[in-house]
């Protein structure tokens, strides 16, 4: 009888891991900011005080910041793809081992979010992943255009009303800090019991992921999930080569583009309506720039050898991005080394570099000795069935 099994290594797709590992990166740097800081209340425009951290978040904000969310977005939609051809391939149903994985994923993100770290990113990309599973039928085309037209039309006219606002009510679309929220985060998370902490995390994870967000969170999730699996089923990352030219002009006017873009509330104000244009449209165009360009760079053999260690840290992402959240809560709450409101920036983002770097070399090591990351392991386990993991390690 045949059954799914995890991909082979000889099946993996090498710039898949390695852009993944970027994206892991940049994710990492941008989280480091709510480890240590109350990132989700404060004007971050206004709240750097030193000259380094002043002049570092420019250079976060426009390159970072909102550009690997949805490019891990898309990786996630490619990677579903791809389960679905082997699915085929075998002649099996791919919907109900698909729902099944996300269930877990599901789960996985639950008790990350409500027992680590409330910034999770898993319940939102299980969540509209089962909504992706509904699209899932279409061609590689269809799909690539209706998540491109999801994700334009909509937030286009989300940013031109922001932008009237701009005219209309200036204080409406103002960055302010929400002091009494700020005050609370860092009693909770400094130096609070775990009970606080726990209250604490729920709140800002609701304060993200309530209901009055969904739609938000759909329009901004769900369309570049589409655009990965739209891209999955086109084989484009495995064709780079044979689009060469082509991508290179689309990667590089993407790039131009997106960090016009995502320049807006620096070159021209700093409120709400900019920088909603900053992250919804900046930061998915800037994340297909960097899929482009990372792809092109690893035809070149060199880069694709020396890119190895991303290569390691993308293929155990799930691990890594759990244990991100593991130390940096252990490192600044108050369980751990109590830290939380006592780094600035720079420092934080030398110490995300820096974990990073170390991940990379244990992922390394670790798939050295095994097929599968601790927590990859696990999510294959639940998902396939014991038999079939053991028998894809046979």
């Amino acid at each position: 009888m045949n059954t799914l099994s995890p991909i082979e290594r000889s099946e993996r797709i090498v710039s898949l891991d390695v852009i993944r590992g970027v994206s892991l990166l940049g994710i990492f740097i941008i989280n480091m900011i709510s480890f240590h800081s109350p990132f989700l209340y404060m004007d971050p425009y206004v709240w750097w005080k030193t000259p380094d951290d002043a002049a570092l978040y420019p250079w976060i904000d426009v390159l970072v910041q909102a550009s690997f969310y949805p490019l891990f977005a898309m990786l996630f939609g490619y990677g579903l793809s791809i389960q679905q051809e082997r699915a085929s391939q075998k002649g099996m149903s791919f919907y109900s081992f698909g729902v099944r994985r996300l269930i877990v994923l599901l789960l996985i993100g639950s008790i990350h979010a409500f027992l680590i770290w409330s910034g999770d990113i898993l319940i939102n990309y299980a969540v509209f992943g089962l909504l992706l599973l509904l699209f899932m039928r279409m061609t590689g085309k269809s799909l690539l255009m209706l998540g491109s037209l999801l994700l334009l039309i909509p937030q286009l006219f989300f940013s031109i009303l922001l932008v009237l606002m701009t005219y209309s009510d200036p204080a409406g679309v103002a960055h302010y800090t929400n002091i009494t929220a700020v005050q609370d985060s860092v009693a909770a998370y400094a130096s609070g019991s775990f009970t606080d902490i726990m209250k604490q995390r729920f709140s800002d994870w609701y304060a993200v992921n309530s209901p009055g967000n969904l739609l938000f969170l759909t329009l901004s999730i769900l369309p570049v999930m589409m655009i990965g699996a739209g891209a999955g089923k086109l084989k484009l990352l495995e064709k780079a080569a044979e689009f060469k030219r082509s991508w290179l002009l689309l990667g590089s006017g993407l790039l131009i583009a997106s960090i016009g873009i995502k320049l807006l509330p620096i070159l021209i104000e700093a409120n709400t309506a900019y920088s909603y244009i900053q992250d919804y449209l900046g930061g998915p165009f800037l994340s297909v720039s960097y899929a482009i360009i990372l792809a092109l760079l690893l035809e070149n053999e060199n880069v694709k050898k020396w890119s190895r260690p991303l290569a390691s840290a993308g293929r155990m992402s799930l691990s890594n991005y759990l244990m991100q959240s593991i130390i940096g809560t252990l490192i600044f709450y108050s369980y751990g080394l109590g830290l939380y409101g006592e780094v600035t920036l720079t420092s934080g983002t030398l110490l995300a570099a820096g974990i990073f770097v170390i991940q990379m070399l244990l992922s390394e090591i670790w798939l050295s000795r095994f097929r599968f990351g601790p927590v990859e392991k696990l999510w294959r386990v639940l998902s396939y069935g014991r038999g079939s993991v053991k028998k894809s390690e046979g």
